[in-house]
């Protein structure tokens, strides 16, 4: 996936040395700091930190229970409506959704409850003899699930706990998703991301096959046909191009190419590491990027926005991360151009310069030449055409690239359901597509009881 840097060095030091540089971005609350931090909590009623997650996470109901000693039934109110609540309580943005809305979050505090560390806190500690949901009686449904990420997975639980069989269908030779593909190492490290889905898949009633790409050797027309309903959980898996000159020219790689080998590769010293990096890009990912590429060793990590600081679509908590691991972020400067050396390999980029004229970006006719040994591109993901290629699935109503559903999830086609980065309403954050999911799972048991009293 990365065959374009196979020219530059491997990154200096050994496999154990640079592990360490990619353990838990914050340390984990002990007992004694969990047991005071939820005494800050003040239990609100129509809390509106539950208001604020994407979940509905009962915050306050969890936090007094680890208040009260209870870390098993503080772990339960929280899985039963996110079932990733392990990974998301280290990935998802808490800064902007519920300890933004904390009431503890004002000026004379201004600091809110830790809602995020609680949480971890809760799941890493909690004790269950089995799995902590039982399933219905059996349906005698089957429903088709395509992708393992944590929408379709998501998905998949939900139905398996409502009684419903389920075969998921995976692409890659992992479940995951981006938790096992996408997410920077700092933040769901070791076999994290692989020990929460088999918990997940605990429950029984859900099968995987991997190795099964839709419009390759898997079909909606077929899936249509032989299962009682289908979703469609597929992300978006092809990075958008820059559209200039050089751009595949060896040095230049998609940032999420990159995340993935880093997060699959079982020797750290062994991945090519360039000594001067450009990230172009202004999202988590970016960031996520310019991090980990610091962090494997590179000395000059810039990363390049096109526009100011206040669009940069990465949190403000994310972009304080990058300061603080010296990356340097250079905004009003959009890709004009890709540099390349004799050898036809990446020697930097030129940028011009912009500005905002009458509500517009604008190019400034002045120019920015920054050197680098490799560039990588952070600029959005879209669905791979071949997705959708099929007779059936092209009739799928989209909005640009994305599927449009109606507010229960629900496509075009009758029986097929979509949910997560693939669709058109959302932020794509994982504890969205997560929502997505569990939604979608409610509708099709609906749809599919309606059915049948029919």
């Amino acid at each position: 996936m990365i065959e374009s840097l196979h020219h530059l060095p491997p990154a200096a030091g050994t496999h154990g040395a640079l592990s360490e540089r990619f353990t838990d971005l914050a340390p984990a609350l002990t007992a004694r700091q969990a047991a005071i931090e939820s005494a800050r909590c003040l239990y609100c009623y129509d809390a509106p930190c539950t208001r604020a997650c994407p979940t509905g996470i009962d915050v306050a109901s969890f936090i007094r229970n680890i208040h009260e000693g209870n870390v098993e039934g503080a772990a339960v109110n929280i899985l039963k409506q996110n079932i990733f609540g392990g990974s998301c309580s280290r990935v998802c943005p808490t800064e902007i959704l519920c300890e933004d809305a904390c009431v503890r979050n004002h000026d004379a505090e201004g600091q809110p409850v830790k809602i995020g560390l609680l949480q971890r806190h809760a799941i890493d500690t909690a004790q269950f003899a089995g799995h902590p949901f039982q399933r219905a009686p059996s349906t005698g449904r089957t429903i088709a699930v395509v992708g393992a990420g944590p929408a379709g997975l998501s998905c998949a639980h939900r139905l398996a706990m409502l009684g419903h069989d389920v075969v998921v269908f995976e692409a890659r030779e992992k479940a995951g998703g981006l938790n096992e593909y996408g997410i920077a190492k700092y933040k769901l490290p070791g076999a994290f991301a692989r020990q929460e889905v088999d918990f997940l898949l605990s429950i029984g009633g859900i099968e995987i096959q991997y190795g099964r790409v839709l419009g390759g050797n898997l079909h909606l027309q077929d899936l249509h046909t032989r299962y009682d309903a289908v979703f469609l959980g597929l992300g978006l898996g092809a990075s958008r191009r820059l559209g200039l000159t050089g751009e595949d020219a060896p040095g230049l790689a998609a940032a999420v190419d990159y995340i993935a080998t880093l997060r699959q590769a079982a020797d750290l010293a062994a991945l090519p590491v360039p000594k001067r990096a450009i990230v172009v890009g202004a999202g988590n990912t970016a960031v996520d990027m310019a991090v980990q590429i610091g962090r494997l060793g590179a000395e000059e990590v810039t990363l390049v926005y096109r526009r100011g600081f206040e669009a940069m679509s990465a949190t403000g908590h994310e972009i304080e991360i990058a300061k603080t691991n010296g990356v340097r972020i250079r905004t009003w400067a959009a890709p004009l151009e890709v540099l390349l050396d004799d050898a036809g390999r990446v020697r930097g980029m030129r940028f011009e310069e912009t500005r905002m004229i009458d509500g517009r970006l604008a190019g400034t006719g002045a120019f920015v030449d920054i050197a680098a040994d490799a560039v990588f591109k952070a600029i959005g993901q879209h669905m791979d055409a071949d997705s959708l290629s099929d007779p059936l699935a092209s009739e799928l109503e989209r909005n640009g690239d994305k599927i449009h559903v109606d507010a229960r999830f629900r496509t075009k086609l009758l029986g097929v359901y979509a949910g997560g980065d693939c669709v058109a309403p959302g932020q794509d954050l994982t504890v969205q597509a997560v929502q997505h999911g569990k939604l979608a799972a409610l509708a099709i048991h609906d749809d599919i009881l309606s059915k049948a009293e029919a």
